[in-house]
């Protein structure tokens, strides 16, 4: 994959929550400009862009955290740049034996996850 794009109302706005968000994951600003688009980058990682529309239908987007106290530190910083709880961190077993995530509600309603011992 090259790059995803989700669809956000509020450029600056969304600038705003994933510099702080993401920032614990090691992921940074790739690019923005207000009123159309921001975007986030990692290592290894293709770039995440999220741009301005008319329509936004909330999506899943799950990042990849090193360890469990990375998804904690996140959860933290998430909820802290204005993210809605969503599933505290802690195991979840049902998704796999070492799953360990957060989930939070970004300001257009999208469900940020970080997990730890993911499926991937």
């Amino acid at each position: 994959m090259d790059h995803i794009s989700i669809p956000v109302a509020d450029a600056a706005r969304t600038h705003d929550f994933y510099r702080q968000a993401l920032a614990p994951l090691g992921w940074a600003v790739r690019g923005f400009r207000d009123g159309v688009y921001c975007a986030f980058h990692r290592e290894g990682s293709f770039p995440v862009y999220f741009h301005v529309a008319e329509r936004v239908a909330p999506v899943h987007l799950a990042f990849k955290a090193a360890a469990p106290d990375v998804v904690e530190r996140w959860y933290a910083a998430a909820c802290a740049a204005g993210g809605t709880d969503h599933g505290a961190p802690g195991p979840r077993p049902a998704y796999g034996p070492h799953y360990f995530a957060a989930f939070v509600l970004d300001p257009d309603g999208h469900n940020v996850e970080a997990v730890s011992g993911g499926v991937g």
